[in-house]
């Protein structure tokens, strides 16, 4: 099983960034390559924009610790969980890190890849939501 871990400092509060990283029919709005997530209890589908769509199971979703976990079930993945963790760095900002275990591990590399791109954009809307509320 592969292990990947990604992780993006976000000018934001923790809250304000477990708002969005906690709600997980959010998903499409941050996460490039996703259009659409459907939730149904501790079921969630999401739909790629070559319109697969990839069934997951929600493990953990945690207020309190500001975590997140899903398991990816669809029958190409043999194992997965995905971990996504919001920390407070106590000066007005976040650590967000997305880690990804995975089996295959080739899969592991592709997701994390993905994953990378969706904390960035993550940050980039979560900054740029910010700098309009202060201009």
């Amino acid at each position: 099983m592969a292990t990947i871990r990604r992780q993006v400092q976000i000018a934001r509060s923790a809250s304000d960034v477990w708002a969005v990283v906690g709600d997980p029919a959010a998903l499409a709005r941050w996460f490039p390559g996703v259009v659409d997530a459907q939730v149904d209890g501790t079921t969630r589908v999401i739909t790629t924009a070559s319109g697969i769509p990839m069934p997951e199971e929600i493990v953990t979703n945690d207020p309190l610790q500001r975590r997140f976990q899903y398991r990816i079930t669809a029958p190409i993945v043999r194992d997965h969980l995905g971990t996504i963790d919001v920390f407070d760095l106590a000066d007005g900002t976040s650590l967000v890190s997305y880690a990804t275990d995975c089996t295959p591990d080739a899969l592991a590399l592709i997701i994390g890849g993905a994953c990378g791109n969706a904390l960035h954009e993550l940050a980039r809307q979560l900054e740029s939501v910010g700098e309009e509320s202060e201009g």
